[in-house]
C-alpha cells in the first residue's frame, strides 16, 4: 500500500494540472511557458537550400539588414537560422519565431512545416497570391510572436516580401520597443521627468538607471552612470529652441544645431573644459522624415567623435517641430561602446525617445 503522504502529493498534483487560475476546470493559462530570447532576437525556421537561394537572400535584406550611420556594419535584428527538421522544444520557447515555406517545395526542412497548414488554408492561399503571413501570439510559449511567411511559389513569396519589406521590419521593432518598455520605465527618475516639464515644456520617460549630467533652462543631458564590460556608456539630451522656418529641418541646419548644442554643453572630458562632441564628417548621417502625434519629425542617425579625437561613437536622435507651440525640440541619444555592437544601445535609446511627448501642456499635469 502506497503511503498517504504520496497520494496525497499525486491527488494535489492532478487538482492543480485541471484547473485553472480562477479554480475552474479545465487546463490553466499559465500553463505555456515565458518566451525566452534577449531583445531584437529572432529564430528563423527554414530549409537550408531554401536559405541558400532567393527567398533567403531576401529575407537577409529584411531581417539582417545593415543599420544606417554606422561606424561598422551592423544588422538590425540578431537572427538564427534554424532547420525545421531541427526545431527542439526549448527553441520554440523564442520570443520572436518565424517559420518561412512555399507550398511547392518538396524539401524536407519546408514539408516539416508545411504539414502544419491545413488543406483548406493552402486551397485559400492558392485562390489568393497576396496572402502571404500568418500572425499567432503565444503558440508555444507565453509572451511570444510566431509569424509564419509563405507562397505557392518562391517568385510569389519574394514578391510579397519585397512589398512588405518595411512593414515587416517594422512588426519586430515596434514589438521589440514594446519589450523594451516594460522594463525601462518599471522605476523611474522622476526628478529628470520634472525638470523636462518645467524647463522644457515636454514629456518623457526616464527610466531610474539614468541620472541628470547637466540641466539649464532649454537643455537636459542624462547619462546611464555605470558602465561596464557588457554594458555601454549611453547618454541622452533634448534641447529646446524656437521654430521660425522650415529650413531648420534641413538636413545640414540639423548637423549645424546639433554641433552647436554638443559644442556647448557636451564635454568629451569632465577635466578638459576645452574637449567636447562633434559630428564625424566622414560617415554620412542618414536622414528620415516621419510624423510623430502629429508633428513632423526627421530622424537621423550618425557617429560622433570629440574635438580631441579621445572618444567616438554612433547617436540616433529626433528633430520634431510643434507648430502650435512654435518650438523646435532636438533630442538625441548617443553611445560609447568601443569595439562592440550598438544596435542594443540604439534601441534602447530609441525606445526612450520615442515616448517623449513635446506636445505635452503643464494643464495636463504632472
Amino acid at each position: 500500500m502506497k503511503p498517504l503522504s504520496y497520494i496525497l502529493i499525486l491527488l494535489f498534483s492532478v487538482i492543480l494540472i485541471s484547473c485553472d487560475e480562477n479554480g475552474n476546470p479545465g487546463f490553466s493559462k499559465n500553463a505555456k511557458p515565458n518566451a525566452r530570447g534577449t531583445v531584437g532576437e529572432i529564430v528563423l525556421a527554414i530549409d537550408s537550400t531554401k536559405w541558400a537561394g532567393p527567398v533567403g537572400e531576401e529575407l537577409r535584406g529584411i531581417f539582417e539588414a545593415d543599420l544606417p550611420g554606422m561606424i561598422r556594419s551592423e544588422s538590425m535584428f540578431k537572427v538564427h537560422r534554424v532547420d525545421p527538421r531541427a526545431m527542439t522544444r526549448m527553441l520554440k520557447m523564442y520570443t520572436n519565431l518565424i517559420y518561412v515555406t512555399t507550398f511547392d517545395d518538396k524539401k524536407g526542412g519546408s514539408q516539416v512545416i508545411n504539414a502544419q497548414f491545413s488543406k483548406e488554408s493552402k486551397e485559400k492561399a492558392s485562390a489568393d497570391p497576396t496572402l502571404y503571413s500568418l500572425r499567432m501570439e503565444d503558440e508555444y510559449a507565453v509572451g511570444q510572436e510566431v509569424l509564419y511567411l509563405f507562397g505557392n511559389t518562391e517568385d510569389e513569396l519574394i514578391a510579397n516580401l519585397r512589398k512588405n519589406k518595411e512593414k515587416l521590419q517594422n512588426l519586430f521593432e515596434v514589438r521589440e520597443r514594446g519589450r523594451l518598455e516594460k522594463a525601462l520605465f518599471a522605476r523611474k527618475n522622476s526628478t529628470a521627468e520634472h525638470e523636462a516639464r518645467t524647463k522644457l515644456d515636454i514629456e518623457i520617460q526616464a527610466p531610474a538607471s539614468y541620472q541628470i549630467a547637466k540641466t539649464t533652462d532649454d537643455f537636459l543631458w542624462m547619462r546611464s552612470p555605470t558602465p561596464t564590460e557588457r554594458r555601454p556608456d549611453i547618454s541622452i539630451f533634448f534641447y529646446e529652441t524656437d521654430y521660425t522656418s522650415e529650413e531648420q529641418t534641413f538636413p545640414s541646419n540639423i548637423l549645424s544645431l546639433r554641433d552647436s548644442i554638443a559644442a556647448k554643453h557636451i564635454f568629451g572630458d569632465p577635466e578638459d573644459p576645452t574637449s567636447f562632441m562633434t559630428s564625424e564628417k566622414q560617415i554620412p548621417p542618414a536622414f528620415r522624415n516621419m510624423v510623430i502625434n502629429d508633428n513632423f519629425t526627421v530622424e537621423i542617425r550618425g557617429t560622433w567623435k570629440t574635438n580631441n579625437l579621445s572618444m567616438g561613437g554612433t547617436y540616433l536622435g529626433y528633430l520634431m517641430v510643434d507648430q502650435a507651440k512654435g518650438k523646435l525640440y532636438y533630442m538625441e541619444g548617443f553611445v560609447f561602446f568601443p569595439n562592440e555592437v550598438h544596435r542594443d544601445a540604439l534601441r534602447e535609446i530609441q525606445t526612450i525617445l520615442l515616448n517623449t511627448n513635446v506636445s505635452w501642456k503643464g494643464s495636463q499635469g504632472a
